[in-house]
């Protein structure tokens, strides 16, 4: 029995956070019933069809979920999607600001009805203040928190390659799920839950944000080199291969300039021989480093780095980390189902020992529809949906 068995989220989610949330405690065995809209559904389902014909958004983000196509501009619609959340756990929510509590769906009237739910809210700025109802999409957000300040080369910022707003607000949401049903199962009592990109983000600009709080500046753009550390990214080796490396006291730095380099002398340059000298120079410590790499194959220094203990990586495409050699050694890929075939997934990164999670097929829009209506004593036009969208919904 998975640790999350037997308990019953409705979510009314949209694009990547709170969708990351919801499919974190399905992969622990919670029943999550996604409720989308007629017809398209989660318009994250057309983000593109890479994957055999399927979003590899919604791939990544919606297995092991029923899916319910419900039009809560009804009354049947709503009707329903009370009935659910009546029976729920856990609601969570990352619909426009304010449209949950135009639905009747807020936080203080469901827990007013419901007080051992869990209410969860994720929105781009959180309620009150200027930002309430700023449009919130990823890159907007890191450009509000400064991540886009720090990321890049020196001459243009760059934002990250990922949704990493989205997933820092879907991770809050999951860990806030997790602490709301510990609190519940020790005094009954639900909770309510709010989370907001721009809050979660700039948590995790911790280091930059006291970085220029007290010092002065903030940390500058370095590309793929680290901002306060030297030596510590990549380096070009022959055949114009590159290496990276991370160098993280000067101990390292001795065994790194003797075993590595070779030059055992440098380790007591005045110019490298303390971490700050070292950033300080960064661009003459960078030539050294090459001109030494420069005469050896990527092969070879890759090797005196592992030989001589020194944190280093090769830069791998998305082909390589599918194929990773680590990955695979830990048997950390499955495969679930899906309209269009089976498809490769990863395990969740923390499962319990003695635990294999859930990882059900991807549902097709309103793929269970039917049968959760059913569950509810409700008939088929509750979901309302317009008459061309009824075979798609009800298979």
């Amino acid at each position: 029995m998975l640790t999350l068995e037997g308990l019953t989220v409705v979510s009314l989610e949209q694009a990547v956070a709170a969708p990351f949330a919801t499919r974190q405690l399905a992969d622990l065995g919670a029943r999550v019933i996604k409720v989308e809209r007629p017809g398209p559904g989660d318009f994250a389902r057309g983000y593109d069809e890479t994957v055999k014909g399927l979003s590899s958004h919604f791939v990544w983000l919606n297995r092991s979920k029923e899916s319910i196509a419900l039009d809560l501009k009804s009354e049947d619609g709503l009707r329903a999607v009370q009935a659910l959340i009546a029976r729920a756990d856990v609601f969570v929510q990352n619909l426009a600001p304010g449209a949950a509590q135009r639905l009747g769906l807020g936080a203080e009237t469901l827990r007013a009805l419901h007080p051992a739910l869990i209410h969860v809210s994720i929105s781009g700025y959180g309620d009150g203040g200027p930002y309430t109802t700023k449009k919130a999409y990823d890159l907007l957000v890191q450009c509000e928190a400064g991540l886009l300040s720090i990321t890049g080369t020196p001459d243009e910022p760059s934002k990250v390659g990922i949704s990493v707003a989205d997933i820092a607000a879907g991770m809050y949401a999951y860990t806030g799920i997790l602490t709301a049903l510990l609190r519940r199962h020790r005094t009954g009592e639900g909770a309510t839950v709010e989370v907001s990109m721009l809050e979660a983000l700039a948590e995790w600009m911790g280091f930059p944000l006291n970085y220029a709080m007290y010092g002065g500046s903030s940390p500058l753009r370095s590309g793929a080199s680290h901002a306060a550390i030297a030596p510590y990214g990549p380096f070009r080796c022959s055949a114009g291969e590159q290496a990276f490396l991370g160098i993280q006291n000067e101990r390292e730095w001795v065994t790194f300039c003797a075993t590595v380099l070779e030059q055992p002398e440098l380790a007591h340059d005045e110019r490298f021989r303390t971490n700050s000298l070292r950033v300080s120079n960064r661009p003459e410590l960078t030539r050294y480093v090459e001109s030494v790499f420069a005469e050896l194959p990527v092969d070879v220094v890759m090797d005196r780095l592992e030989r001589a203990g020194i944190a280093n990586a090769r830069l791998r495409d998305l082909a390589g980390l599918a194929a990773h050699p680590q990955l695979e050694a830990r048997n950390r890929w499955r495969q679930v189902g899906s309209e269009v075939g089976p498809l490769s997934a990863l395990v969740p990164p923390a499962m319990l020992d003695g635990e294999e999670p859930q990882m059900g097929p991807i549902p097709r829009p309103g793929e269970h529809t039917a049968k959760i209506l059913a569950e509810l004593g409700l008939g088929p036009s509750t979901a309302a949906p317009p008459a061309d969208h009824l075979p798609e919904l009800l298979p």
